[in-house]
């Protein structure tokens, strides 16, 4: 390991690192624009100067290996001097947009100018221009300011596997533009706003909404998918503006998709915010006493077994316990947490986590997708599948329609048959597999929500047992979920009691009358024609499905208006917390579940959030574990029978219309929209150079 002296300081760096990286070692600031510890060096904005000894001139730490015995100091005069140069030399063609740009306030050229750079200009030459490139709806870019980091390049090439973003011309003629001038279609796409370290990208719907020193700023996780991202949610007054990463290495590392990141303007659109019961076929507004007594009414001489409950995907584990509670408290045994019908063994963990951790996929050295297109169901992680990739010696097959992933993949048919093979050791694959250290297998929701879904889900599991993908210190049988109310549910026992109906049971008894009550807790994603003849309650955030064939409506808070436990796809309990009040008369879910008990005469014994936690904890302990993975034990699930030979289907169909706050989204419906034009225009040939100007999903 190199040794060398920084500072009069000693340190020792691993092999292959950076002078750069060795400063940072002993936390001394250098300045950069280019570098990126996540990307490739660049070493093209040499902002990052400092002096080595006995080298002639100051030399690009970013590009530097470390040495042994190297001398490097980094506030000697030549350096200061050095940088001031650097900084005046970007400066040249820089607008002065401060007081208008939406970057003013957290822009990187601001503060290292003001750290390290004149305090006049010299300059008195006409600045350069540069036309603005349309990069579809949500990057907005003023190209004037670029500066040529090429970290936007960089990271759509690299990152995100899209390589959309390039540089045309050099010198002062150079610009940074999009291929053929076309918008970007990557799910990733708004980070590039994250790491442009001037004004030239900006975020589109959030040009000139409000400055960062206006903002209260609240660390919570994501609930648009089953990842669980660690972002911050930025508020003025009661409104949510915005919505940025924080990193955590275990899950996003510092990036989050598009739908994270933009879908938060549908927090305010359609919105419920006071109670609604139907009267002569209308819904009309209420009071929370006239709602509860409808219910109450309803509810009366109703024997347990025609009354049913269904979660939605993006309920927090405290609002599923109440309305456990509830139901079993009125005698109910249908509940169900799984509105796509997806197969799960409750009584074992294994069976629906995703048991390597996101985090493991960087130690895998050979992957199955199993009716997973993990691009659309949780982009973040499809990054950290390509980041894996690039390293090489990873090969990746696929059971499922073929899709760009952006990485390549060995297509091994969309039967689920092939899985019987693969257990068998008949198929080609089933070697590649068998011959890795750490294989991993993922099985995607299009998998398991089809009527043969447990049958799936014993067969992965035999094909994982033959392959050998579960060995000492390794785990490699995965499920990705899509919702991120998902697992906490099913560790709560949120599925059918004894002699309880499903969800597809319930809806198949709510169509034929056989249901008289059913609670819907944001449960939108179902065929609602199905639940026209019983008394639908449903608690939710938006006028949505839902909403639409609801008799009483109870208003409900919002991921942003509430503190509560999610559990992500590894079973890892994160906390969310409150960054905004709920909208009008809304109330936190669990508190309406609460209040409905009292006038139901099924008082549930707690008061407080604090409460409920602590009775959640007496029977699921680990869901208090917060930011903890709890293995799961290895055992025998599924259900014995036969995988139908159909193809099986991506869960996603469209990215950007997943779940109520997104379909509420101008910004999500604009994507789709031009996603779907896009992928019209492929299918049938007539996609031309610069005639898109949306993205693709």
């Amino acid at each position: 390991m190199p040794k060398l002296t920084i500072d009069g300081q000693e340190v020792e760096v691993p092999p292959g690192a950076t002078v750069l990286q060795a400063c940072e070692t002993l936390g001394i600031e250098v300045p950069r624009f280019c570098y990126h510890e996540r990307l490739s060096v660049a070493g093209n904005c040499r902002m990052c100067l400092v002096e080595q000894e006995k080298a002639p001139k100051p030399i690009a730490s970013c590009a530097m290996p470390a040495a042994d015995n190297m001398v490097i100091k980094t506030n000697t005069p030549m350096v200061r001097k050095a940088r001031r140069g650097v900084m005046e030399f970007l400066l040249i063609n820089h607008p002065l947009d401060c007081p208008i740009c939406d970057q003013g306030g957290e822009c990187d050229l601001q503060d290292q100018a003001m750290a390290y750079g004149f305090d006049h200009s010299r300059y008195a030459e006409n600045k350069r221009a540069v036309t603005e490139k349309n990069m579809g709806p949500l990057v907005k870019t003023v190209m004037t300011r670029c500066i040529h980091c090429t970290r936007c390049v960089r990271f759509a090439t690299e990152v995100a596997g899209v390589p959309e973003i390039g540089a045309i011309g050099r010198g002062e003629n150079m610009q940074i533009t999009t291929y053929l001038e076309q918008a970007l279609t990557s799910e990733l796409q708004g980070n590039v706003i994250d790491l442009c370290p001037v004004g030239a990208l900006t975020s589109k719907p959030y040009a000139f909404v409000a400055r960062p020193w206006e903002l209260r700023k609240t660390e919570t996780v994501d609930v648009h998918d089953a990842l669980g991202s660690a972002i911050r949610v930025d508020a003025r007054g009661r409104e949510v503006l915005r919505v940025l990463p924080r990193i955590d290495e275990e899950i996003n590392e510092e990036w989050i998709s598009d739908k994270t990141r933009f879908a938060v303007d549908g927090l305010r659109r359609q919105r419920l915010d006071r109670p609604y019961v139907r009267e002569g076929g209308k819904l009309k507004p209420a009071t929370w006493a006239q709602a509860f007594e409808a219910i109450r009414a309803r509810l009366d001489g109703v024997p347990g077994s025609r009354i049913g409950g269904l979660v939605g995907d993006l309920a927090a584990v405290e609002e599923i316990a109440a309305l456990k509670d509830l139901l079993v408290a009125l005698g109910s045994p249908n509940l169900d947490a799984r509105q796509d019908g997806a197969a799960a063994d409750v009584t074992q963990r294994a069976s629906y986590l995703f048991n390597s951790t996101i985090a493991g996929i960087d130690r895998a050295d050979a992957l199955i997708l199993v009716g997973s297109n993990p691009r659309r169901e949780a982009p973040v992680l499809n990054a950290r599948i390509r980041k894996r990739y690039l390293k090489g010696k990873f090969p990746i097959g696929r059971i499922g329609p073929a899709s760009d992933l952006t990485y390549t993949v060995t297509e091994l048919g969309a039967d689920l048959s092939v899985l019987g093979a693969l257990a068998d050791g008949t198929h080609a694959f089933a070697e590649v597999l068998k011959g890795a250290e750490r294989p991993m297998l993922i099985l995607g929701a299009g998998a398991l929500a089809r009527p043969d879904g447990a049958a799936v889900l014993a067969a992965a599991q035999k094909a994982a047992d033959a392959l050998g993908l579960v060995r000492d210190g390794w785990n490699g049988f995965n499920v990705l979920q899509t919702a991120a109310s998902r697992v906490g549910a099913l560790d709560l026992g949120f599925v059918p009691g004894q002699g309880g109906l499903d969800r597809t049971a319930m809806l198949d008894a709510a169509g034929q009358g056989a249901l008289d009550v059913l609670f819907l807790l944001g449960a939108d994603e179902l065929p609602m024609d199905a639940l026209e003849k019983p008394f639908v309650v449903y608690v939710g955030t938006h006028g949505d499905h839902g909403a639409h064939v609801a008799d009483v409506i109870l208003p409900g808070a919002a991921y942003t208006e509430k503190n509560g436990i999610y559990v992500n796809t590894e079973g890892r309990p994160q906390l969310g917390n409150r960054a905004i009040f709920p909208p009008g008369d809304a109330r936190e879910d669990w508190a309406i579940f609460r209040a409905l008990s009292d006038v139901l005469g099924k008082r549930l014994p707690y008061d407080s959030i604090s409460q409920l936690r602590a009775r959640i904890a007496k029977d699921a302990p680990h869901l208090l574990a917060f930011d903890r993975v709890t293995p799961a034990a290895w055992a025998p699930f599924g259900a014995p029978g036969s995988v139908a030979a159909t193809a099986v289907a991506d869960a996603v169909a469209d990215f950007y219309l997943t779940n109520p706050i997104a379909r509420a989204s101008t910004t999500m419906a604009e994507c789709s929209r031009l996603a779907k034009e896009l992928a019209h225009d492929l299918a049938h040939g007539h996609a031309h150079a610069g005639e898109r100007t949306g993205t693709h999903g």
